[in-house]
């Protein structure tokens, strides 16, 4: 049975046919996050420490660290800063250091420079997975060895030289090239982790069917583990969540094992909270007087002012139970009482405190 193994210093996440489904936490990405590049800038790490904890707390097993940052007020002080090969290597090093610092999750090195892959394993403590390796010969090149040296596991996504096909036969075919390549280099297949690339639904009306299939055969054909980026499915469109919480358990029944995922749903801030609450008074709904964001959010049905498990992660978890990964239920039982457990909600609290003028 195939079984990818990653390890911190202290403990090992698994992907594999017979394991519960691998959820890789995201968030930990300056690309498309305009707040965290200019903290990173300015040496502030505090929101990648805070990313990490609430990414475990809400379930992810293994944590990717992308050091693809742009410091553009840097680039005016020195051109250097206009180099992501001279950025990312000290940034990764930084990244990886400080995430272990609060937590012992295992890790994801993600980076498209091969100097800030191997800052990355050299700060990594354990057996971290390496993002990532394409069909690109040159990039096979400069990854594979990388993978040898520090006995990794690396992910392998489905595109080379010619760029992304629409053809699942073409990237199939990508694929098993990397994994061939992978095995003259020492490398087998159990540490091979194939990406085979999801479209946009949106884009492409075939585009769950083709992953759906490709799994498959990736699976029975070359015997590796699959993961994906489990949001583009839904790029694009409205109700991503809605989209994302039925594409995720139809990949893990096709046999996909893991994704790079966002386990967090997001706090609700204050401008919604405020806007809702005006809502509420203009339809005449009296509150107690002094009734906390908290406890009005979750009256209401807005979420949590607090960062907890996303619905993408209660799909996830209602998969592994019933596809016989979850013993006895035990994640399930657990995910469902601890709202309860902690006093943020359950049905004890809704309702209270909310009448109607007459």
């Amino acid at each position: 049975m195939t079984r990818t193994v990653i390890e911190s210093q202290s403990k090992t996440a698994l992907i594999g046919f017979d394991q519960p489904f691998c959820v890789i936490g995201e968030r930990i990405n300056p690309t498309g996050r305009k707040i965290l590049n200019a903290e990173l800038e300015a040496g502030d790490f505090s929101r990648v420490e805070a990313d990490a904890l609430a990414q475990v707390a809400a379930g992810a097993t293994v944590l990717d660290i992308n050091s693809g940052a742009v410091f553009s007020n840097k680039m005016a002080e020195d051109v250097r800063y206009a180099d992501n090969n001279f950025v990312e290597p000290t940034l990764m090093k930084e990244l990886v250091e400080r995430v272990q610092a609060v937590t012992d999750a295992p890790l994801c090195i993600d980076s498209s420079v091969p100097g800030a892959l191997e800052a990355g394993l050299e700060a990594a403590n354990g057996r971290p997975l390496l993002n990532s390796v394409t069909g690109e010969e040159e990039r096979l090149e400069l990854v594979l060895p990388l993978v040898k040296k520090y006995n990794v596991p690396v992910v392998a996504i489905s595109n080379d030289d010619t760029g992304i096909s629409e053809d699942p036969d073409v990237r199939f075919a990508v694929a098993k090239k990397i994994v061939e390549r992978a095995a003259d280099f020492g490398i087998p297949a159990h540490d091979i982790v194939v990406d085979p690339l999801v479209m946009p639904i949106g884009a492409m009306a075939t585009a769950g069917l083709q992953v759906f299939t490709l799994v498959r055969r990736l699976r029975e054909e070359l015997g590796v583990n699959t993961t994906c980026g489990a949001s583009n499915i839904s790029f694009g469109l409205p109700n991503r969540h809605g989209i994302n919480n039925a594409f995720l358990p139809m990949a893990m029944g096709a046999g996909m094992t893991s994704a790079i995922m966002n386990p967090v749903a997001l706090p609700i801030g204050p401008k919604k909270i405020a806007e809702k609450r005006a809502q509420v008074e203009a339809a005449g709904i009296v509150l107690p007087d002094g009734m906390e964001d908290e406890t009005f959010v979750q009256i209401f049905g807005m979420g949590s002012t607090k960062p907890r498990a996303g619905k993408e992660m209660e799909a996830i978890l209602a998969a592994n139970f019933l596809t016989d990964h979850d013993d006895g239920g035990a994640n399930w039982i657990k995910f469902n009482a601890a709202p309860a457990a902690e006093g943020e909600g359950g049905r004890g609290r809704r309702g209270g405190g909310r009448r109607r003028r007459g």
